[in-house]
């Protein structure tokens, strides 16, 4: 080979590599969700059905068609990570009667895990722990802090990390866990002040005994003094900052009760965690009341912000949560978009 044909041979290489793959070990993460039963409310089977309450799904909410298109496109834009959002998506062997219709058994969720890894995406289970997303426990969510709770929870953890043969992290969710958050539920169950540090803890030494990294959402740390300081600097952090109350970007210009929501952040940072910063192109009804159609810039200007912000040996990479099912052609779309989104915004 000529040293012209050489040359030849390594431009077409490289032009064929996604433009924002600037390091192997940046993490390009998309959360896609393959259970959907986190945000519905869970009716016991001898529970009445109350009109206009949105209840959780007897039935996988999923199209294999539209999973298959999207994880094809993650890979085409230079996404290395697929954070799947299980839930009751999995009949766990330890407990199948978490399982709904069409819930995929252990073998078929193993053969997608190493599917995805033969296709250079590093797949990586998500199980929302927090009491406002765990509606896949079924009765279990309602037991709380129990003997009964913890057994469970336990026993999920070990047989996702066998399926997904010892991930290098288990996401924990642990988002939104408020009262306020659960407001108009019939039943409320949230983890406050030394419970709720009490089980975070439980679950990442759990994670960690499992020879993996627990990663949480961290908005806890918004409005609670300490959270900096009593988290374990082991665990990966993901902030999400979607501007959706029309706050912007300018720490400056917002209000008092927003500016923790950017400005941890930095306050991470300062403390020593490393974090994989998450944005959306979600739209929030205050950016609709707001006159926005879209939010198209959240991506750009959250890239920009956490590079100006977060070290650069902190900044682990992105997460785009787009917050769609993997159901219909709108959401295949949608998750799309954002996957587009952040592409575009870490070319930069």
């Amino acid at each position: 080979m000529t040293r012209k044909e050489f040359l030849g041979g390594v431009a077409a290489f490289a032009a064929s590599k996604p433009a924002f793959a600037k390091s192997p070990d940046e993490i390009r993460a998309v959360l896609l969700h393959m259970g959907m039963n986190m945000w519905g409310e869970w009716r016991a089977p001898n529970e009445p059905k109350i009109e206009g309450k949105r209840y959780t799904h007897d039935e996988i909410f999923f199209s294999e068609d539209i999973w298959n298109r999207t994880i094809d496109h993650a890979k085409k834009r230079g996404f290395n990570m697929v954070v799947m959002d299980l839930g009751e998506f999995l009949s766990y062997p330890s407990h199948p009667e978490l399982a709904v219709k069409g819930s995929w058994s252990a073998d078929r969720m193993r053969a997608e895990v190493r599917r995805l890894r033969k296709m250079g995406l590093e797949p990586i289970p998500k199980l929302n722990f927090s009491a406002t997303h765990d509606q896949w426990l079924k009765e279990y969510s309602r037991m709380l802090s129990t003997r009964p709770y913890y057994r469970v929870c336990a026993d999920v953890l070990k047989d996702v990390s066998e399926i997904f043969e010892s991930p290098r992290f288990i996401h924990l969710g642990f988002d939104e866990e408020t009262p306020n958050n659960q407001k108009g539920r019939l039943v409320v169950c949230a983890r406050q002040n030394e419970m709720w540090w009490n089980d975070l803890l439980w679950f990442v030494r759990g994670v960690e005994k499992l020879g993996s990294r627990a990663w949480i959402f961290s908005d806890y740390g918004w409005h609670h003094e300490g959270f900096v300081e009593k988290c374990p600097k082991s665990v990966l952090q993901s902030n999400w900052y979607y501007n959706e109350d029309a706050q912007g970007y300018d720490l400056d210009s917002m209000s008092d009760w927003f500016k923790p929501k950017l400005r941890l952040f930095a306050d991470l940072d300062k403390a020593g965690f490393d974090q994989v910063p998450c944005p959306s192109n979600w739209l929030s009804p205050k950016l609709k009341a707001s006159g926005r159609t879209d939010n198209t810039d959240c991506a750009d200007e959250v890239v920009k912000f956490c590079r100006a912000n977060i070290s650069a040996e902190r900044l682990k990479g992105f997460m785009m949560a787009s917050w769609a099912e993997c159901k219909s052609d709108w959401a295949f779309k949608f998750n799309c978009a954002g996957m587009d989104q952040l592409a575009a915004a870490m070319e930069k």
